[in-house]
């Protein structure tokens, strides 16, 4: 249809949501503490279960690091046989100590498989719950909210956001939690062994923090250039995909290698610079934690010496050190990532909280059996409040005519269209069906009394069976066929190989344009609606198929009441009536005849195009 994705503002009339500001993913989240207590709202039913993951967290991490005191108590038991001279051991206790580590290890792994479980349970329950609500938003918004945001960033934001939250609620979010109780008991563990070497091992803790915070924001814009380059390079080679015949034709094979590899090579620039950047933090910690190393062996060893502290307690505090880096490092980088999701989720609420369609009346009027009367009275509409597009607008149509709506791009014939369907409501006047004002029905009932043929065919992936009774629920084998017989299309859907079970493809480019748009007549048809919008569709056919969609659309006109988006004034001489739009208005309107007489707009439109 005319003005397809045109991003219109706030629509000026009941109905229309606010145009939001798009966001992109790497944005960060405006409100970060909102956003924060919203999402962890979300928990609430599952508070139980994550209370029992961070107590299952707390017991494997707990197990785990009490493993290395254990640990060094044999090792401290095997240095006093050798000190001894007797070349004594108590097998029996190192024994004890072996079954004792296996058991905790075991009970470590056990509790770390429950936690996982649980916690895989309750980021997906949320998810869940949070996809729910989204899609059931969507359906609620107005479509001036889809008019003013493009198709990828909400799919982004139902898809790529969502997977993002639930990622990290699975996994970042677990390892957020044992590390903070791994650092803890760590720490716990170390002061416990001794407060002193403890004071040197943690010297090296803030330069290391300082080193790491200094590569990151270094390293940082490369990471965005990098995503900049592959989103150009994922661009461009879908564009070379779905053009490749234009590519081929024009023989523009070598300039698309030539550009491809421009980019490719930027992103080869970016994408080495981020991974050396950031690879640069794990040898500047090692070089600083090995200085620590060496400094907790040297002061170790004088404490054994010493005799002030035994040799096993040593042993296993060189172990906590060596794992304290790990869950430091894993705790900055979650840190980025949960900003990340935050902003994920931000954009996610950004959704729900999009104002919806008007809420329909309390007791909303049906009409029984409809005839297909429409009538415009006094119909003022505007997509912006200080830019209105329709002022005054009057149109009386009995059942059963035929008009005719024509005029030059962006006249309004869409936005006439989404008046109609109550896609939109006027901001003064009223749009009535056999009398009936809509604004007192449900928009569901009035699109119930609609069909709808376009020259953008709509085919989902499935057979062409459930395709044609998309129109009509519950519609039996009987009434498909009967529907694709009259729409013209049963024949060539006997020659398919699988017949009605031929199954569409995503974008339905196994069938011709012609069959696609009798297939959509024949869902028009199965739907047998009161009243009729067509958009001419022959434009890109052939003549043989042109002249069966034709043949199509007048049997499935008669006795409707149809509005025709005219492109070919030639299809249009017969119509009961014309409507002559321009900049949003009705400037002529009568029949052909008679607007031919006026030597006006339509007179000057039809004498061009013929």
């Amino acid at each position: 249809m005319e003005n397809k994705g045109r991003q219109h503002g706030t629509p000026f009339g009941r109905g229309g949501g606010p145009a939001g500001a798009l966001a992109t993913p790497q944005e960060k989240a405006k409100d970060v503490k909102g956003t924060v207590k919203r999402l962890a709202k979300y928990f609430e039913p599952q508070k139980f279960k994550f209370a029992a993951v961070l107590v299952f967290a707390g017991l494997s991490t707990a197990f785990s690091i009490v493993s290395p005191k254990i640990m060094g108590l044999a090792t401290t038991k095997i240095a006093e046989g050798v000190m001894s001279g007797t070349g004594y051991f108590d097998f029996g206790y190192i024994g004890r100590i072996l079954i004792s580590l296996a058991l905790l290890y075991a009970a470590s792994s056990f509790f770390s498989f429950i936690m996982s479980y649980i916690m895989a349970v309750v980021s997906q329950l949320t998810v869940y719950e949070m996809r729910g609500e989204v899609m059931a938003k969507l359906n609620r918004l107005p479509l001036g909210y889809y008019d003013t945001h493009s198709f990828g960033d909400i799919l982004s934001r139902a898809t790529n956001d969502m997977d993002n939250i639930a990622q990290t609620l699975q996994q970042s979010l677990t390892q957020l939690i044992t590390s903070v109780v791994t650092i803890a008991g760590i720490l716990t563990m170390m002061i416990i062994i001794s407060p002193l070497m403890t004071a040197v091992a943690m010297i090296t803790l803030p330069l290391s923090g300082v080193i790491t915070m200094l590569i990151a924001k270094q390293s940082r814009k490369f990471f965005t250039a990098q995503q900049k380059e592959l989103g150009s390079l994922s661009g461009h080679v879908e564009e070379m995909y779905t053009c490749h015949k234009v590519v081929k034709l024009f023989g523009k094979e070598k300039t698309s290698i030539e550009e491809f590899g421009e980019i490719n090579e930027r992103l080869y620039e970016a994408g080495w610079k981020a991974q050396f950047m950031s690879g640069l933090i794990m040898p500047a910690l090692n070089f600083l934690n090995n200085l620590a190393y060496v400094a907790v062996c040297v002061l170790g060893g004088y404490l054994v010496a010493k005799r002030r502290l035994p040799i096993g307690d040593v042993q296993a505090f060189i172990q906590y050190i060596r794992s304290f880096t790990m869950p430091v490092v894993q705790t900055a980088n979650i840190a980025n990532i949960i900003q990340s999701t935050v902003a994920s989720a931000e954009r996610v609420f950004e959704i729900l909280d999009e104002e919806e369609e008007a809420a329909g009346p309390e007791n909303p009027t049906n009409i029984e059996n409809p005839r297909g009367d429409v009538m415009f009275k006094n119909v003022m509409f505007g997509y912006d409040e200080d830019k209105i597009l329709m002022q005054d607008m009057n149109i009386d149509v009995k059942a059963g005519q035929t008009v005719a709506v024509v005029g030059p791009t962006g006249a309004g014939k869409t936005t006439l269209v989404n008046l109609l369907m109550r896609f939109y409501d006027p901001g003064e006047g009223s749009i009535s069906i056999d009398g009936v004002n809509t604004a007192g029905m449900k928009r569901s009932g009035v699109r119930e009394l609609f069909g709808m043929v376009l020259q953008d065919t709509w085919l989902f992936n499935g057979s062409i069976r459930d395709n044609i009774a998309y129109g009509k629920p519950g519609a039996t084998e009987e009434e498909i066929i009967s529907a694709a017989a009259a729409a013209k299309a049963d024949r060539f859907i006997k020659t398919l190989p699988h017949g009605y079970d031929t199954v569409l493809n995503e974008d339905a480019s196994n069938i011709s344009q012609g069959q696609k748009q009798l297939i959509t007549i024949a869902r028009a048809i199965l739907a047998d609606p009161v009243i009729l919008i067509l958009d001419e569709a022959t434009s890109s056919v052939d003549s043989r198929t042109e002249h069966l969609i034709q043949k199509a659309t007048r049997d499935m006109m008669k006795g409707r009441t149809c509005f025709v988006i005219a492109h070919r004034l030639s299809t249009i001489i017969n119509a009961d009536l014309i409507l002559v739009m321009d900049k949003g208005n009705i400037i002529e309107k009568g029949t052909h005849k008679e607007l031919l007489s006026k030597g006006g707009f339509y007179a000057d439109l039809y004498n061009s195009r013929i």
